[in-house]
Parts: C-alpha cells; sequence; structure tokens
C-alpha cells in the first residue's frame, strides 16, 4: 500500500475534502498510473450531489491522463512510462455487448466498494466510476486506457477521456451522420462544443447550436457552429428550421440534462430523423413526446452513453485529428487549477461559463 492524496467526498452536496487515502499495488490485467491531470466533468459534480445515489466516501474524478508506473501480472501493450488516457469504460471483452463491440454497454458489474483505494485507516472508499481520479494516482483495467505520445499535453489529453469522446462519438457513431446532413446540438457546454466539431470533422452541412447564454453561442461559432440559436427564444425549432433551409434536422444532440430541452429536442427533426440523448437529467426526471408522430414520419430516439465509442479504435483517431489541428482541445480547457482548488473549480464550472475545468498535478494552477 502507498499512501496518495485524493479529494474525498464525505457527504452528498458538501465540499470535497483533500486527504490521504492508501493505494493497493495493481494486480491481475491493471496498470497503475500517476497522473498529470483529471478534468472536471458535470456527471462528477452530479453524483458528488447525489443526484444518481452511491456509496459514500468516494472518490469521483474519471477524465484523466498521466504516465504508467506500475504494471500488474497479465499486462501486454504497456510498460512503464508510457503516457496514457484514463478512461472510465471498463470493459471485460468476454459479454455479450463487449464481444458485439459495444464496450460502453459492458455487462459485468465493477463493485467500487472493493477497488483499489481505503480511506487512511483501511476503510472503504469508494472507486467511482471504476476510476477515483480525483487524485494523484489511479489503478485501473487496462481496458480503460490508451497509449498516446508522450508529445501530447496531458491537460488537453485528459478531455479525451469523457467529454470529446462523448460528443464527438454522439455524432459519428450513434447518430451515423453522413456528411452533407444537418444537425441541431443543444447545449454549447463542453460535451456540446465536441459534438459541434464532430458534425464538422463528419462533414455535416449545417449545424446548429443551441444554448441559453449569447456568449457560448459565439464560441460555438469557433467550433464549427454555422448558426446559433438561443434557446431563451418563444420558439426556437423554428429558427432552427428557417437556418436549415426550410426543413428539419437530420440528428439532433441533446448535451445538456435538462428536461425542457429533452421535451423540446423532437421539434426540431426533419422526417426520419434522429433524437440523441447525451445529457442525464436526474434519476426520477422525466419527459414527454408525442409517439404519433415519430412513428408517422420514421423519427426515433436513442441514447448514447460515452458516444458509443470502442476506446482502441476511436481515441488513437482523435488524439491524430489533435495533432493536426483538426480538433481543438486547448481551446476547450478554461482554467488550470491544483488539487487543494478542486471545491474552486467546481464552483466554476457550476457557474455555467467554463467550458473544462482541469486539475494539473506536478504544475502550478490557476
Amino acid at each position: 500500500m502507498q499512501t496518495i492524496k485524493a479529494a474525498v467526498c464525505r457527504a452528498f452536496g458538501a465540499p470535497l475534502q483533500i486527504e490521504d487515502i492508501r493505494l493497493r499495488a495493481p494486480q491481475m490485467g491493471e496498470i497503475e498510473v500517476t497522473l498529470d491531470a483529471v478534468a472536471i466533468c458535470h456527471s462528477d459534480i452530479s453524483f458528488a450531489e447525489g443526484a444518481w445515489g452511491g456509496t459514500l466516501p468516494a472518490v469521483y474524478g474519471h477524465e484523466a491522463a498521466g504516465v504508467v508506473t506500475a504494471l500488474g501480472p497479465g499486462i501486454t501493450g504497456l510498460a512503464v512510462g508510457d503516457s496514457v488516457v484514463v478512461t472510465l469504460i471498463r470493459a471485460c471483452g468476454t459479454c455479450g455487448n463487449c464481444a458485439g463491440g459495444h464496450p460502453t454497454l459492458c455487462e459485468t458489474p465493477y463493485d467500487g466498494d472493493a477497488g483499489p483505494i481505503t480511506t487512511a485507516d483501511g476503510g472503504t472508499l469508494h472507486q467511482a466510476m471504476a476510476c477515483g481520479a480525483f487524485a494523484e494516482k489511479v489503478v485501473v483495467a487496462q481496458s480503460q486506457v490508451v497509449r498516446i505520445d508522450a508529445d501530447i499535453p496531458k491537460d488537453a489529453a485528459s478531455l479525451i477521456a469523457c467529454g470529446v469522446i462523448t460528443g464527438v462519438g454522439a455524432v459519428v457513431n450513434a447518430a451515423g451522420l453522413r456528411a452533407g446532413q444537418d444537425v441541431v446540438v443543444i447545449g454549447a457546454g463542453g460535451v456540446g462544443l465536441n459534438a459541434i466539431q464532430g458534425a464538422r470533422i463528419a462533414g455535416a452541412r449545417r449545424i446548429v447550436a443551441v444554448d441559453m447564454s449569447a456568449e457560448k453561442l459565439e464560441i460555438a461559432k469557433d467550433f464549427g457552429a454555422t448558426h446559433g440559436i438561443l434557446a431563451t427564444d418563444p420558439k426556437p425549432w423554428k429558427a432552427s428550421y428557417k437556418a436549415l433551409g426550410g426543413r428539419g434536422a437530420d440528428a439532433v444532440i441533446v448535451t445538456v440534462g435538462a428536461i425542457p430541452a429533452y421535451d423540446q429536442a423532437p421539434r426540431y427533426l426533419g422526417y426520419g430523423g434522429k433524437v440523441v440523448m447525451v445529457g442525464m437529467p436526474h434519476s426520477g426526471a422525466t419527459s414527454s413526446y408525442e409517439p404519433v408522430i415519430f412513428a408517422a414520419v420514421g423519427q426515433g430516439m436513442v441514447g448514447s452513453k460515452m458516444g458509443d465509442v470502442v476506446i482502441q479504435r476511436d481515441i488513437p483517431w482523435m488524439v491524430d485529428l489533435y495533432a493536426q489541428g483538426r480538433l481543438k482541445l486547448d481551446e476547450l480547457i478554461s482554467g488550470r487549477w491544483r488539487l487543494d482548488q478542486i471545491n474552486e473549480a467546481i464552483a466554476d464550472t457550476k457557474s455555467g461559463s467554463a467550458r473544462r475545468n482541469v486539475i494539473v498535478f506536478h504544475n502550478e494552477g490557476n
């Protein structure tokens, strides 16, 4: 066992506490990664607020990058010193979904209470989302990591682990967007901006961003949006139809966990269009729609978890796009913070103005 620093959640809705915790050595099929950066995702905040339940105390954080510092038995293809992206996608590789090419839907449960971390006195400490990356180091399954070039900045690389693959993947994998089609992206935050640039990369004809903030809509245009519409407009879907030349969208990507956004999403669709549900409302929240319309004009709704990615396939090409200047990552970072500033970074994220705040280790924060 070694002792590391981590931000621990001991009560839902309370500030995280910086504590010493214990981390065991990697076991069969696991690796230890010393982190250089971990981004703050809205999912971490929702979990820490108790939106979806879970065990406490817990360490959240799941969007990370660092360097391999130890290997458990059975590891192949990785070496100590390798730079890696760390994701929450822990895939067994043998269940029906994994074998069918859908590792984000792995059916093998993971018990975060029996993971590699404990409190300083040896008590149970939940490794949330199979990562627990609000910490100096993590021990995770090899299936959760992808090796990257050492010269890729870790703060930028950390974003790929969730926000980027979720947004880009929702367009490319879940929506199956073809070149020349039209897209509406509801929400121009971190995931929404990635859906927008995913649509641009995929060759969308027109990309309409919808958000409550005029400032965010301007930023969305930097990422590839051709039009911006305020969600506060009385009937924003009518403005979208006008922007799309008098027709509905082929795909509507909902990247916010807001029920009004889900209630309105089908209104933006054209014939045969599809709503892709990415943003996650709190448990118990419900939305409503008219099934007859979907049936009559061949529309659909589908959930997308983590962009339906296969990380060993999708992350390398996204890293290449970044290296080529075709995928924006640095521009997504709103601020860099130290671990002991994590509550300030979370508050800044909750303010709605941030794209992605990143906790950096071994470096100065903002």
